[in-house]
């Protein structure tokens, strides 16, 4: 049974890896069609299966346009059964920021993500049996101290172990690793960083109460570049997959 109960209103750090941590996005058309599934299977009224029959009716082509006029054509009006806040893909997995805005919301929304992923990735690589470590990870966020600290991590912390793997443990050493780091998280297409900074507009993500805390872009990077450099050390516990 789950230690944490989702609620309305609640907001919570959602993560999950590759079982025995194996890679679960082979390449960024994958990270596409997980960030496609993120968007289309976030309403009450679209099933698993409704991203393969977009695809096959396109001929094996899918984007975000077409998954906007399949939206517009068929839907009345969407209802989000969650609001996603903040991502970022890794190769062996991935961080969500969800708000619960329906009963079961969460629960629902990464039910239908996790298997039309599944099921898209298995079919590619011609593979069968679990593909996640269990079941999806939930962390309640309680207060304002741990909701920032989840946002420099989940957008500029993971990307940021791409260019130096232990960020996570070490922190930032000086102010040539702090511009790298930062700039390469900038251009990362799969954290929602891109957003927070002004650069991208993703039909995906609803900033929710970060839009307070950082009105402008100008507030979220003087924010992010004290974050790093006041972390000196481990992350906080919570935070992390191991």
């Amino acid at each position: 049974m789950r230690k944490v109960k989702f609620k309305k209103g609640g907001i919570y750090h959602i993560y999950n890896r590759g079982v025995e941590k194996r890679t679960i996005f082979n390449s960024e058309a994958d990270m596409w069609r997980f960030l496609q599934g993120m968007y289309l299977f976030n309403d009450k009224n679209i099933s698993c299966s409704v991203l393969y029959s977009i695809e096959k009716e396109n001929k094996g082509r899918i984007n975000f346009n077409l998954l906007k006029e399949f939206i517009d054509k068929n839907i009345e009006e969407r209802k989000p059964l969650v609001r996603i806040m903040a991502d970022c893909l890794m190769p062996n997995h991935y961080h969500l920021l969800l708000e619960e805005i329906q009963d079961d919301g969460i629960s629902n929304f990464m039910h239908r993500l996790g298997t039309g992923y599944v099921n898209y990735f298995n079919k590619k690589y011609n593979r069968v049996g679990s593909l996640f470590q269990g079941r999806f990870k939930a962390v309640a966020i309680k207060n304002d101290v741990q909701l920032t600290q989840i946002l420099s991590y989940i957008n500029v912390v993971n990307p940021g172990e791409l260019v130096k793997p232990g960020l996570k443990e070490e922190g930032v050493k000086n102010m040539e690793e702090l511009k790298e780091i930062l700039e390469f998280s900038k251009n990362y297409s799969f954290s929602t960083n891109p957003d927070y900074l002004g650069i991208r507009e993703s039909i995906i993500i609803d900033k929710g109460i970060y839009g307070e805390f950082f009105p402008n872009s100008d507030k979220y990077k003087e924010f992010i570049k004290n974050a790093l450099l006041g972390r000196g050390g481990n992350m906080t516990e919570s935070l992390l997959l191991e």
